[in-house]
C-alpha cells in the first residue's frame, strides 16, 4: 500500500498530538504532531517528495520548540527584571524610612533591660567597624593611584624594595612615590608580621573547630550505621499499654509565656490533649504578660479547658523578676509540686503530639540517674522564607548531630529550655532555677551534670514550634543565645574545676562545650573572614591561603547541611549568612564575657502564630463551637483585641542595621582591592560576602513589612 503524502490532513496521522500553550495573549494555540510512520521510512524506499515534506515537518516542529524555549527564557528575564525592580523599591523605602537598629522599640511585647544600658557601650563596636571602613577606603584610593603609576607589587611577600630607596625624591610627582614607599615600608616592617600572626592563630582555631565538627559528623554516621538509639525498658512500655494501672507517674506540665497572644491557644490546646491519665497530670499556664488584654485572653482559654475537664491552672506574677527563670522558680514553689515526680516544659509556641509523654517518660523508669529527657524540635514554618530555611539547616545540625552524639556518647548536652521532661529531684538537687544569666536552661543543665545526672536525647520524638521569620527577631534571639553562655562560663568555671567528675568530663565541658563551640567559633568566624581577610588585601605581605577562604568553609557547610538534605540548594547562601551572623554572635560573646551593658538584654522572640494544617483541623474538630470565645461579654473584648492587634501590626517595620552595612562596604572595598591584584578566589568571596552583608544590613532577608 502506497504511503499517504497528505500527512497534514486531519485524521490521517497516527502520531501523538502535543499541545503547546503560550501564556502571552499575542501568541496563538498551536498543535504539534508527533512523528508518524512515514517519518521512519527507509530513505531508499521513500519517494523524494515524501522525504522533503518530512524534513519540512521536522523543521516546523523544531521551530515551535525553539519558540517555546525562547518564550520561557523571556519569562525568566522578565521575572528577574521584576525582582530587581521590587528589590530597588524595597531599598528605596528602607532608606527613606530611616529606621535603624539604634532606634528604640517601645512595643510592649519586648521585655528588655537595655533601657539601662550605657549608649557609649552600645555603639563602641560600631565605631570600631567604621574606623576600619574609612581606613580601607583611604587605602583603596591610595592603591588605585599606585596601580596607575606602575607600582605592581601584587601579593608577593618579598617585595623588591630596592626601587623604593633608589627612586628619585624630588618633584611633585615623586612626592606620591615617597608617601607610597613609606607606606610599603610600614606595612612590611610593622603591620604584616602581627597581622600574619593573628591570621595563623585564627587558622589554627578554625582547623581545631573543623576537626571537632568532623568528629561529630563521624559520630552521627556511626549512630546511623549501628542504628543506636535510646530505648526504654520493655516493662515500662508494657506498663503504659496496660491501662490506668500501668506506669503513669505524676507529671506536671508548665507553659511559660509572656505577651504571646499569637500562639497561646494552640500550645494550651496541644498540652491539654496529651494522652495521659487526667488524675496523674496537672498543667500550669505561667503567664508573665503585662498586657491586660493578653492576660484576659489566656485566662479565658484556661477556663474553657477547665470546663472541658482538663486539670489546668492559671498563674500570673505581680512582681515579674528574673524573666523566664523567675517564672519557673515561682511555679515550682507551689505546695502541690511535691506530689509530682516529673515536670515537662513547653514554650508558648510549642505543640507536643498527644503521645509525647508516653514516648519520653518511660526512659526514666529503672534509670534513677537520668535527670532529663529532651525531644527534638521540628518547625511548622521552615519553608516560609530564606531566613527560616537557613535557620532550619543550623538547628537540624544542632539536634541531629551535636545533641544526639553528645547524648549517646557522654550523656550530656545543653537543655533547650523547652520540649523536655525533667525529674523534679534532679532540679532540686541542682539548686533549682536561677536568674543569674539569660540562659537559665543551660545553667540548670550544667549544674545537674556536675551533680552526676545523665541526659537522654530522643532524635525520633519531635515537638513542633516556630522559627523567627524576621531578621530583627532572629538577631535578638541569637544575641541572647551567645551572650548567656559566656556569662554562665564565668560563673560556673570554679564549680566545674572543683566538681567530683572525671577529667575527661571537665575537659569536655570547659574546652569543647564552652570555649570551642561558644567562644572560639564566633571569634574566629568574625575575626578571620570579616576583619583579617579584608585587611590582607591592603597588606598583601600577610596572606590567607585559598583553602582557608574557600575549600574548608565549603566542606564544613556541606557537613552542616547533611542533616537537612532538601536544603542543599541553599549551601552557598548558608555559608555567606553564617559569616554575616558572626557579627551579632561576636558582639554578644564579648558582651557576655566582659559583662557589658547588652549582656543581660532579654527580648521575647516574636511569634506569628503559625500552625500545621493537620493541627488546625484536629483542633477545629475537637473544640465545641459554642465555647470557642466564651461569654458574650468577652466577645467585645476579643473584638477590641483584634483591632488593637491590627494597629500593632501597622507599627511593624523593617530596619537598617548599621554594623552590617558598614561591614558590607568594608568587604566590597576589599574586593575592589583584590581585583587589582587579580586574586580570583579572594575577590569572589569578598564580593559575595559583601553583598550578603548588604542584603542583611538593609533587612532584605526574612519577613518584609515596609
Amino acid at each position: 500500500m502506497a504511503p499517504s503524502f497528505d500527512w497534514w490532513a486531519k485524521g490521517s496521522h497516527k502520531g501523538t498530538p502535543v499541545v503547546v500553550k503560550m501564556e502571552n495573549p499575542n501568541w496563538s494555540m498551536v498543535e504539534l504532531q508527533a512523528p508518524s510512520e512515514d517519518d521512519f521510512l527507509i530513505a531508499g524506499n521513500t519517494p523524494t517528495g515524501s522525504r522533503e515534506k518530512a524534513r519540512g515537518k521536522n523543521a516546523k516542529q523544531l521551530t515551535w520548540v525553539l519558540l517555546l524555549k525562547a518564550h520561557r527564557a523571556a519569562g525568566c528575564l522578565t521575572s528577574i527584571g521584576s525582582a530587581l525592580v521590587a528589590l530597588g523599591s524595597a531599598i528605596r523605602r528602607r532608606v527613606a524610612s530611616g529606621r535603624t537598629d539604634t532606634d528604640t522599640d517601645n512595643d510592649h511585647e519586648t521585655e528588655t533591660t537595655s533601657s539601662n544600658e550605657n549608649k557609649t557601650v552600645k555603639t563602641r563596636f560600631y565605631n570600631c567597624i567604621k574606623v576600619f571602613l574609612w581606613l580601607s577606603l583611604l587605602l583603596l584610593c591610595f592603591e588605585i593611584a599606585a596601580y596607575f603609576k606602575g607600582w605592581h607589587f601584587g601579593g608577593a611577600p618579598k617585595l623588591q624594595l630596592q626601587y623604593i630607596f633608589t627612586a628619585p625624591k624630588f618633584g611633585v610627582r615623586d612626592l606620591f612615590d615617597l608617601l607610597y614607599s613609606g607606606w610599603v615600608l610600614i606595612r612590611v616592617e610593622y603591620l604584616a608580621p602581627p597581622l600574619q600572626f593573628l591570621a595563623n592563630v585564627c587558622i589554627v582555631l578554625f582547623l581545631v573547630q573543623s576537626i571537632d565538627r568532623l568528629v561529630l559528623c563521624l559520630g552521627c554516621f556511626w549512630i546511623r550505621f549501628k542504628k543506636i538509639k535510646p530505648i526504654p525498658k520493655q516493662d515500662a512500655v508494657a506498663d503504659l499499654e496496660s491501662g490506668e494501672d500501668g506506669f503513669f507517674p505524676m507529671v506536671l506540665v508548665q507553659i511559660p509565656m509572656c505577651n504571646e497572644k499569637e500562639v497561646y491557644q494552640q500550645s494550651i490546646a496541644a498540652v491539654c490533649n496529651l494522652d495521659w491519665p487526667k488524675s496523674k497530670l496537672l498543667i500550669q499556664v505561667l503567664d508573665d504578660s503585662d498586657d491586660p488584654t493578653t492576660q484576659l485572653l489566656i485566662k479565658e482559654e484556661v477556663h474553657k479547658w477547665q470546663r472541658e475537664g482538663a486539670d489546668i491552672v492559671y498563674r500570673h506574677r505581680v512582681i515579674r523578676d528574673g524573666y523566664k527563670a523567675g517564672n519557673l522558680k515561682s511555679a515550682m514553689s507551689c505546695s502541690y509540686v511535691k506530689d509530682y515526680e516529673f515536670v515537662a516544659i513547653f514554650d508558648a509556641d510549642f505543640q507536643p503530639t498527644p503521645d509525647f509523654l508516653k514516648r519520653t517518660v518511660p526512659h526514666f523508669k529503672d534509670n534513677e540517674d537520668v535527670g532529663l529527657v529532651q525531644a527534638r524540635w521540628s518547625f511548622v514554618n521552615k519553608d516560609e522564607n530564606l531566613l527560616t530555611r537557613l535557620q532550619n539547616i543550623n538547628l537540624s545540625f544542632h539536634f541531629e548531630v551535636e545533641q544526639q552524639v553528645n547524648g549517646i556518647f557522654i550523656n550530656f548536652f545543653g537543655f533547650n529550655g523547652t520540649a523536655g521532661v525533667w525529674r523534679i529531684k534532679a532540679l532540686e538537687e541542682s539548686g533549682g532555677w536561677l536568674e543569674r544569666t539569660t540562659v537559665e536552661d543551660m545553667d540548670i543543665a550544667v549544674r545537674a551534670h556536675l551533680q552526676g545526672w545523665k541526659f537522654v536525647f530522643l532524635n525520633d520524638v519531635e515537638c513542633q514550634c516556630e522559627l523567627p521569620e524576621s531578621y530583627e527577631a532572629y538577631r535578638k534571639q541569637q544575641h541572647r543565645w551567645h551572650s548567656g553562655p559566656m556569662q554562665l562560663f564565668r560563673l560556673c568555671l570554679p564549680d566545674i574545676i572543683r566538681a567530683k567528675i572525671s577529667v575527661w568530663k571537665k575537659f569536655n565541658m570547659i574546652f569543647l562545650f564552652f570555649l570551642l563551640r561558644k567562644l572560639i567559633l564566633p571569634f574566629y568566624s568574625f575575626t578571620l573572614f570579616c576583619i583579617i581577610l579584608p585587611m590582607t588585601m591592603f597588606v598583601p605581605e600577610a596572606e590567607l591561603p585559598a583553602w582557608v577562604v574557600c575549600y574548608i568553609p565549603a566542606t564544613m557547610s556541606f557537613l552542616n547541611i547533611l542533616p537537612a538534605p532538601k536544603s542543599f540548594p541553599f549551601i552557598v547562601p548558608y555559608l555567606l549568612f553564617e559569616n554575616t551572623m558572626s557579627v551579632t554572635k561576636f558582639n554578644a560573646m564579648v558582651s557576655g564575657l566582659f559583662q557589658l551593658g547588652s549582656a543581660y538584654e532579654w527580648v521575647v522572640t516574636k511569634k506569628s502564630g503559625r500552625s500545621s494544617e493537620g493541627d488546625l483541623v484536629s483542633l477545629v474538630e475537637k473544640e465545641p463551637k459554642h465555647q470557642r470565645w466564651g461569654s458574650e461579654a468577652n466577645l467585645d473584648e476579643m473584638k477590641a483585641d483584634i483591632q488593637q492587634g491590627q494597629k500593632a501590626r501597622k507599627k511593624k517595620h523593617n530596619r537598617i542595621y548599621t554594623k552590617e552595612l558598614a561591614l558590607a562596604f568594608l568587604l566590597l572595598t576589599a574586593s575592589a582591592r583584590s581585583l587589582l591584584s587579580a586574586q580570583g578566589i579572594h575577590f569572589y568571596f569578598l564580593l559575595f560576602q559583601g553583598i550578603s552583608f548588604l542584603l542583611v544590613g538593609l533587612d532584605l532577608i526574612g519577613e518584609q513589612v515596609l
